[in-house]
């Protein structure tokens, strides 16, 4: 691993939008892609590229430790967290399930997926329930539960009400295409089909809803979803990989947990997004996005939208406090500062 160059400023856009950039610093250079994300004791942990796992700190950037968590230059796209544990799954066959120690970071491998097909797309936790979601077998989505911390994993049986058509899958993105609270979680596919799929009860009754998304190849479709559990607010963001500028019915916002869509600014974003992050306490008034071409954000529930830095390639975000951003993607973690 490289040397991290510490507070590294990046000033493009910072000119053109200072009135909301305060200032963009570079915490971490590496040789890596990283999609998945978390905060823990003041750090930012990562998942990525050739095995990597490790932690930046945000007060001293310098004090910061990686792992390898395999020699099979395995490719994480996944990373959550429960109490005492950081759980990864590597997006290829055979697929293994990590349980990281947070304090010795001492790991180990508690669940293997040997299917050849199988493809896991993200991966969240609650407490002790956690959900895996991997692309189809057959007729459903693969969707792996545990009620136990990872001591135990259980796919649900494929049926009736989450069958998904020919074309239909989740995208292995950012890592926030499943939302789980509790006992409730929400996911969504794109592809063909468009649709976001609620369980109440870890997956014993799943429903689907289509979103009037844009959709009808395998690049298209819901890539990013976040829920604010005490309104019920929702947001969903994505488009088309292969056509970044393309900005139609690519984002779509619930006031109701779910139960109903409405599409947002249609025709006015800055295109393909493959990340989205409610601002905590906002309730969703306030929003983060990021695409592989641009930083976004919204003040008023979803319905505009304000292009904030050009910066490019950037594929997952979080929100550190009130007005700090954390986001990584291709070599780098950076951190965004932002005045209101």
């Amino acid at each position: 691993m490289k040397k991290t160059i510490p507070f590294l400023l990046l000033f493009l856009g910072v000119l053109t939008f200072s009135q909301q950039i305060e200032h963009f610093k570079t915490i971490l250079n590496d040789k890596i892609s990283i999609r998945a994300l978390q905060l823990y004791g003041n750090k930012v942990w990562y998942s990525g590229t050739d095995s990597k796992f490790g932690y930046v700190d945000l007060n001293n950037p310098e004090n910061q430790k990686q792992i390898v968590l395999s020699d099979q230059k395995l490719q994480f796209r996944t990373l959550a967290q429960d109490k005492k544990y950081f759980y990864a799954i590597n997006i290829e066959s055979p697929a293994y399930f990590f349980k990281i120690d947070k304090k010795s970071l001492k790991y180990q491998i508690i669940h293997t997926d040997t299917a050849k097909t199988a493809f896991y797309d993200a991966l969240s936790f609650s407490g002790k329930n956690g959900i895996a979601l991997g692309d189809p077998y057959g007729k459903c989505m693969n969707i792996v539960i545990t009620r136990n911390s990872g001591k135990s994993w259980e796919s649900l049986p494929c049926g009736k009400s989450f069958e998904i058509g020919e074309g239909e899958a989740a995208f292995a993105a950012s890592n926030t295409n499943i939302f789980i609270h509790d006992e409730e979680f929400w996911f969504v596919t794109g592809g063909k089909r468009s649709r976001q799929f609620y369980s109440y009860r870890m997956g014993e009754k799943l429903y689907g809803k289509e979103v009037n998304f844009v959709n009808g190849s395998s690049s298209t479709g819901i890539y990013s979803l976040d829920i604010d559990p005490s309104s019920r607010f929702g947001i969903a963001v994505g488009g088309d990989y292969t056509q970044q500028e393309a900005n139609i019915n690519n984002i779509a916002t619930t006031i109701n947990g779910g139960e109903s869509w409405q599409i947002q600014a249609s025709g006015k974003n800055a295109g393909y997004t493959t990340c989205v992050k409610i601002k905590p306490g906002s309730k969703g008034k306030e929003i983060i996005a990021v695409g592989d071409q641009h930083i976004s954000y919204s003040s008023d529930f979803g319905k505009t939208w304000k292009k904030i830095s050009d910066e490019k390639g950037f594929y997952v975000c979080e929100w550190i406090d009130s007005n700090t951003v954390v986001f990584a993607g291709k070599n780098r973690i950076s951190l965004l500062k932002l005045t209101f």
